[in-house]
């Protein structure tokens, strides 16, 4: 095959998406089958809506929510509030990844699910990767994409550098409905050793996400123990827990979220989404990046596919229009995440930014691309 797809999450499936349609032959493996819901704060910037409505997948039928407005609240409750320039829409993973995937089929992507990829090797006399997955089968493909998402095995098999240290961070994700939110805005809240975001998606629900690390759930023992003892600390989070239904049992959880830098090309794999690297969720940007990442790695495949151009080529192009479109974003995101998460930086960092509205737009601007 022409393009072989590792992962299926929204880089996987868009950039699938994208290739088909230039004519390519592709084919996506993904560990589970759709639909399934993801650790994710599900807020899409609106930069992404042009290229979504190239690739004939515009997200309306979903009916999402449309956000405009941006509220940030300190441990204490304090809060700033801020339009967003752009705005977004609400959408959870479960319906948009199935959306999507539905429209890959419809356009020939071959997908193999669920299955798990235990090994990628590049074959240099043939210039191809020969791929193996857990089930014994081969694959073959000229190029292959990571789109993975935030740490796998094969990040170890791979011998990449930033799975060498352990992350502490870990997400956690629930749907609710909760009356009298406000459809229109995304609130991020600040808590000791974290942050949680809440904001509209389809069907008049709520995604609520937060991030905190591993030593804040030991201490605490359980996710609702952590919840009541330092979420409920602050007053927006306690309305939260006091008002809202939630939509289904378990929350979703994740460990082992990586802010720490990685490169977009490993192995002759061209990594993107996620595998490519993570802006801070309290940054809210990381779906739009997601789709951005899938954009640039298709026009350089399909450059790679339709002309002379050699393997090394594609790579030093792909990886530096990478670190052109996102270096800086996840950068500032870094040094954003550095101001939240101790409760007096966080307090401090909130109460000054309310009288600083030009920094908080900068801050969007520097942290959010252009309509692509």
């Amino acid at each position: 095959m022409e393009v072989l797809l590792i992962g299926g999450g929204l880089a996987g499936l868009a950039a699938a998406l994208d290739l088909a349609g230039r004519g390519h032959q592709v084919a996506l493996v993904e560990r589970k089958a759709y639909p399934f819901h993801r650790v994710c704060g599900e807020y899409v910037s609106n930069e992404v809506l042009p290229y979504l409505r190239r690739l004939g997948a515009d997200p309306a039928p979903l009916g999402p929510a449309a956000i405009e407005r941006f509220e940030l609240s300190s441990p204490r409750g304090r809060l700033l509030h801020a339009p967003l320039d752009l705005g977004g829409f609400g959408v959870s993973r479960y319906a948009l990844d199935d959306f999507l995937y539905r429209r890959a089929l419809a356009l020939g992507v071959t997908f193999y699910l669920p299955a798990t990829v235990t090994e990628v090797a590049f074959d240099a006399a043939a210039d191809e990767h020969l791929v193996r997955l857990a089930d014994g089968r081969e694959l073959r493909a000229r190029v292959v994409l990571g789109a993975y998402g935030k740490r796998a095995n094969l990040d170890r098999q791979l011998q990449r550098a930033f799975f060498q240290q352990r992350s502490p961070y870990l997400g956690v994700k629930y749907h609710l409905r909760l009356p009298g939110f406000a459809r229109n805005v995304i609130a991020l809240h600040n808590f000791a050793d974290g942050y949680a975001g809440i904001s509209a998606i389809e069907d008049d629900k709520l995604c609520f996400c937060y991030l905190t690390t591993r030593a804040n759930l030991k201490q605490h023992g359980s996710i609702p123990a952590l919840e009541q003892q330092v979420l409920a600390r602050n007053p927006r989070l306690r309305e939260v827990f006091n008002a809202a239904e939630v939509l289904y049992p378990q929350p979703e959880v994740i460990n082992e979220i990586s802010f720490a830098p990685k490169q977009p090309v490993e192995a002759h794999v061209l990594m993107c989404g996620d595998a490519a690297g993570l802006i801070t969720p309290l940054c809210g940007n990381g779906m739009a990046m997601a789709l951005h990442g899938a954009a640039l790695a298709a026009a350089e495949v399909h450059q790679f596919l339709t002309t002379p151009q050699s393997r090394s080529a594609l790579e030093d192009s792909y990886a530096r229009h990478w670190r052109q479109q996102f270096g800086s974003r996840l950068r500032v995101g870094r040094a954003v995440q550095g101001l939240f998460g101790a409760p007096i930086l966080s307090e401090l960092a909130v109460g000054s930014l309310r009288f600083w509205p030009a920094a908080v737009q900068a801050l969007m601007r520097r942290t959010h691309g252009q309509p692509f």
